[in-house]
C-alpha cells in the first residue's frame, strides 16, 4: 500500500499531466531563463499546482522547484519537483518529457513519480516497496557480461572536455548496442530491464531523484560518475542494472 506521500505525489503528478496536455502543440511563448534553458506557461503553472497539492497534504514539508525556487531547504522533509523535465522537447513538440516529483527525508531519496504525459507512460518506486511502470511491476535486466549490455547516453557535452571521454569511446567498442534515449526515457527502459546503463552528464538533482529511487528499487544501482551517491550537488550519472556497474566504473574512470 502506498504511503500518505506516495498517494499525494502521484495526485500531483496526475494533475499536473492534465494540465501539460492541455498545453502541449499550442505553440506557447518560451522565455529563456538566466542559466539559458527555456521556461513555458506549462512548466510554471505545473510546478505551482503540483506545489498546492503537495502543501495541502504536507504543509510543513519543505519544497525544491525548477521553476518556484526553494523554500523550507532545511525541512527534514523536502519535495523535489521538476513539472517538465525536457522542456526543449516539450516546445519542439516532442514527447519526450516528464513531471519528476521525489521527497528527501533526511538527506535519503525516499520516493519518485515520473510521469511522461504525451509518451504515455507512468513510473513510481518508494523506498522498500519495489517500481511499477504503468501499473506493473518492474525489475532491471540479470545480464552481467558487458559485451552483451546495452547502453544509453544522455547529455556528454561536459564529458569530452575530461579524461573519461576516451574511456567512454573504448567502452562503447566492448558492448552490444549503444543509444542516446536521453531525459527520463532510457531510465524508464533500465528499470524495466531493457537496458543495461546509462551515462549522463550536466543533470541536476532535480532531473534525476525520482528517477534514481525508480531505478534503485527496481533493483539497479544508480551513483554520479565517480561512483558517489545522489545527492543535491550531483551533476553526472551513471546508473546500471546493478550487476555491471562495477565494470562500467571501472571502464569510465581515468
Amino acid at each position: 500500500m502506498a504511503s500518505p506521500e506516495l498517494a499525494a505525489a502521484i495526485e500531483a503528478a496526475q494533475a499536473a499531466a492534465t494540465l501539460i496536455r492541455s498545453l502541449y502543440r499550442q505553440k506557447l511563448a518560451v522565455r529563456i531563463k538566466a542559466d539559458a534553458s527555456p521556461v513555458t506557461e506549462a512548466d510554471e503553472r505545473a510546478e505551482e499546482l503540483i506545489r498546492t497539492i503537495l502543501h495541502r497534504h504536507f504543509p510543513s514539508y519543505g519544497f525544491y522547484g525548477e521553476e518556484g525556487g526553494a523554500h523550507r531547504m532545511g525541512a527534514e522533509s523536502l519535495w523535489l519537483v521538476d513539472p517538465i523535465d525536457g522542456t526543449k522537447s516539450f516546445v519542439r513538440d516532442t514527447p519526450f518529457f516528464a513531471t519528476q516529483i521525489a521527497l528527501m527525508r533526511a538527506g535519503e531519496l525516499v520516493l519518485g513519480v515520473s510521469s511522461a504525459p504525451a509518451y504515455q507512460e507512468f513510473a513510481w518506486a518508494e523506498a522498500g516497496g519495489g517500481a511499477f511502470l504503468n501499473d506493473e511491476r518492474v525489475r532491471v535486466s540479470t545480464v552481467s557480461d558487458l559485451t552483451a549490455a546495452f547502453l544509453s547516453t544522455g547529455n556528454l557535452k561536459t564529458l569530452t572536455l575530461d579524461a573519461r571521454w576516451g574511456r567512454l569511446g573504448a567502452l562503447i567498442g566492448n558492448v552490444a548496442r549503444i543509444r542516446g534515449y536521453g531525459d527520463f526515457v532510457h531510465y524508464h527502459l533500465l528499470a524495466r530491464g531493457a537496458l543495461e546503463g546509462v551515462i549522463e552528464t550536466n543533470v541536476n538533482i532535480l532531473d534525476i531523484a525520482a528517477l534514481a529511487v525508480i531505478v534503485r528499487e527496481a533493483g539497479g544501482t544508480f551513483t554520479d560518475l565517480k561512483g558517489a551517491a545522489v545527492g543535491l550537488k550531483t551533476t553526472s550519472v551513471l546508473a546500471s542494472n546493478g550487476a555491471l556497474h562495477a565494470a562500467l566504473l571501472n571502464a569510465l574512470t581515468p
